[in-house]
């Protein structure tokens, strides 16, 4: 759903939107589960910046819900995460606010996203917001044992018959020097 400036210049845009499986590509790692349901509302705030400079800002407030999987970060197998959350955004034209110089930038200013062109593509903050939400590693459960590095079985739900693999003569100074710590 594309939220243009000029239709926000006649009125706000509301928004209950409803998506399916796979009508947002959150990458190749992260499957939504059922659909996702989206509410809100689209506002146009116009900045404005000295005497005849205008900028057409986008205010999003909304609320989302879905269920979401993952891969656990230690055996693979799917981990689901249920994301009820809320946002209220500020979206800039994108360029506006450069300049030629460097400068820092205040607390407020790392809030404010961009747009390009004519609007803003809802499913575009919808990606964003639940990339933001997820954890970046999950679990399945906190005692995973992961996969034997060996065969690539799941510890979790078989045994491994693999033999113990020697440790990397690397770390033997290591090793040293938990003795000495204990001793």
């Amino acid at each position: 759903m594309l939220i243009t400036v000029a239709d926000l210049r006649l009125d706000p845009v509301e928004f209950d939107e409803h998506f399916s499986v796979d009508a947002i590509d959150y990458g190749p790692d992260i499957r939504q589960v059922g659909v996702l349901d989206a509410k809100g509302r689209a506002d146009l705030i116009e900045e404005h910046r000295g005497h005849k400079q205008v900028v057409p800002d986008i205010r999003m407030r909304g609320d989302y819900s879905a269920r979401f999987e993952m891969p656990c970060a230690r055996c693979v197998e799917a981990v689901e995460h249920q994301l009820e959350a809320s946002f209220d955004l500020l979206y800039r034209p994108i360029g506006v606010d450069a300049t030629g110089a460097e400068r820092a930038i205040s607390t407020s200013e790392t809030e404010i996203g961009y747009y390009n062109g004519d609007g803003l593509v809802l499913e575009d903050v919808l990606r964003e917001q639940v990339l933001l939400s997820l954890p970046e590693k999950a679990l399945c459960r906190a005692d995973c044992k992961g996969l034997c590095p060996g065969c690539g079985r799941n510890l979790n739900t078989e045994q491994c018959s693999c033999a113990s693999t020697e440790a990397d003569p690397r770390w033997s100074a290591l090793s040293d020097l938990r003795s000495k710590i204990k001793s």
